[in-house]
């Protein structure tokens, strides 16, 4: 019995878990499903890319690969640049539509906006880079062997360390700064919050920073990997909402575990059952586990 399965479920798991972390803030936070939050994953991978243009534009001239890996230092500082971008796009978005419906109280009409806004963000997007995939590199990348029959990429080993400090970062950020504690306590109780003199408004604007960056950064790890394509959020969506409920609304511990147990589920259904379970195989096991633990795996009920 072949054991990859678990080195494909681990790199899928990274990358649900950094997109699935955003969408646990602006839930716990902001009270709405943001479902528009799977396109900041996709203008995350489109500004990489036309960021990474731009810097070897005024370079003047190629640049290796770093190391054993097929990207290059410019891909790494263009992925920084398009996370400030896409954690400003986000909270333009929430300038724009968001905020003046949350004012008004309206937040049945407000996650119909986001579907809305997912379409046109999506088509945008088709109009500027067309519906074709388009890559970061076309090198080939030999797999290497890691023991006990696995094996990985450089880049899938690199690039789920990545993912896994960025993980850690917000939870640092969270637990360990004023600014962390004042969202968790704007997620238990925004009212209290702002009684006890925390700026709600600061901590709205950095949750949609924060979202929007780490969906680029998850962006940026699909097209590495796989390819960049209009519909790479979309696809991303439901995967993303499956991990943040498992793991518990506002857990950015549980949306990490929320993110792996989906991303090893989909890739054990593909090995075992057939690739078109993949999906009904992860969302059985949300199904299980809320039966269990409606709450969510590091959720607390209400």
């Amino acid at each position: 019995m072949s054991l990859q399965f678990l080195v494909d479920g681990t790199v899928a798991g990274a990358t649900i878990g950094l997109g699935a972390i955003g969408v646990t803030l602006t839930y716990s936070i902001l009270r709405f499903a943001n479902f528009a939050h799977g396109e900041f994953i996709a203008w995350g991978a489109y500004a990489t890319l036309a960021a990474s243009a731009a810097m070897g534009l005024l370079v003047g001239h190629a640049t290796p690969p770093l190391g054993p890996f097929s990207f290059t230092w410019l891909t790494l500082c263009a992925a920084v640049i398009a996370m400030g971008f896409t954690g400003g796009l986000a909270l333009g978005l929430d300038w724009l539509l968001f905020r003046r419906l949350r004012d008004k109280g309206e937040s049945i009409i407000a996650i119909m906006a986001s579907f809305g806004a997912s379409m046109a963000l999506r088509s945008l997007l088709e109009a500027l880079f067309t519906a074709q995939p388009t890559y970061f590199t076309r090198a080939l990348q030999i797999a290497r062997p890691l023991g006990f029959g696995l094996r990985a990429t450089p880049n899938q080993m690199v690039l789920v360390v990545l993912a896994g400090l960025l993980m850690i970062g917000v939870h640092l950020f969270m637990t360990r700064t004023a600014t962390g504690r004042g969202m968790r306590a704007v997620s238990e109780n925004p009212t209290l919050a702002r009684v006890a003199g925390i700026d709600v408004t600061r901590v709205i604007r950095i949750t949609w920073m924060i979202g929007g960056a780490l969906a680029c950064a998850s962006g940026v790890v699909v097209g590495l990997l796989v390819q960049v394509r209009p519909f790479m959020g979309f696809d991303l969506l439901l995967p993303l909402f499956a991990a943040a409920i498992l793991g518990g609304i506002g857990s950015v511990p549980g949306a990490v575990v929320g993110g792996f147990t989906v991303g090893l589920a989909e890739a054990a259904a593909v090995a075992f059952v057939g690739a078109q379970w993949r999906g009904a195989v992860a969302f059985a096991v949300l199904i299980a586990v809320l039966l269990v633990k409606p709450a969510g795996l590091f959720g607390r009920r209400a």
